[in-house]
């Protein structure tokens, strides 16, 4: 009598999403720790007033939502290459993120604020366009690494301007944020990024506005 069994092909293919599923809750349902001590900044905080703390956190919340985003997009992009090389770039990558996102949450509760409660559906959305670029091939999902970064590092900057006068300690980890994130766009550059064309740009450019957006009060 035969027996049967399953490939290796499949036990890899299910390995790697319950992986992906135990990432996607870890991401969006848990706490984290970073491996990385957070930043300091080089000033004590100032007075924040209630509002100034208000908007401190909202801004960290829009920030954490992206660290959450970042996170499925690195793992579905990690998936969907076949480049052992390019795998271990983006989960390299992951990781420094995971510091952003526990740095933000540790933020945002210091400050009286909470995450994002739409998370999940964050994660779940940019897990899906990450697959889509990676399954358009390496050179395309490096792109989109490319541009995404350089659309974060943008909207960092923006923060920067927008964060209260005192409010130094959040400063001091959006700027760590950014410098990370234009060391992910120029590694991915230099592995082959392609640039995207750009409608799909204009597209990233409109999701993220809808994200930030929402994120700010949900």
């Amino acid at each position: 009598m035969s027996t049967l069994r399953s490939s290796p092909l499949r036990h890899d293919a299910m390995d790697r999403l319950i992986m992906s599923v135990d990432t996607a809750l870890r991401t969006a349902l848990t706490s984290h720790t970073a491996e990385r001590p957070a930043p300091v900044a080089v000033e004590p905080d100032g007075e924040l007033t209630a509002d100034d703390k208000r908007l401190s956190a909202a801004l960290m919340r829009v920030n954490h939502v992206g660290e959450v985003c970042a996170q499925a997009l690195y793992a579905s992009q990690a998936w969907g290459t076949n480049d052992p090389a390019l795998k271990a770039q983006f989960e390299d990558a992951a990781r420094e993120e995971n510091d952003h996102l526990a740095w933000t949450e540790t933020r945002l509760n210091e400050l009286g604020g909470r995450t994002s409660l739409l998370n999940p559906l964050w994660y779940a959305g940019a897990f899906g366009i990450g697959l889509l670029a990676a399954k358009a091939g390496d050179a395309v999902s490096l792109g989109f690494v490319v541009e995404t970064e350089r659309q974060v590092e943008a909207h960092l900057n923006s923060h920067m301007d927008r964060l209260p006068a005192g409010d130094h300690r959040s400063r001091a980890i959006v700027a760590q944020m950014r410098d990370d994130e234009v060391a992910h766009a120029d590694a991915a550059l230099q592995a082959g990024g392609a640039p995207l064309p750009a409608p799909v740009k204009g597209l990233m450019r409109l999701a993220a506005k809808v994200m930030t957006t929402v994120a700010h009060r949900i």
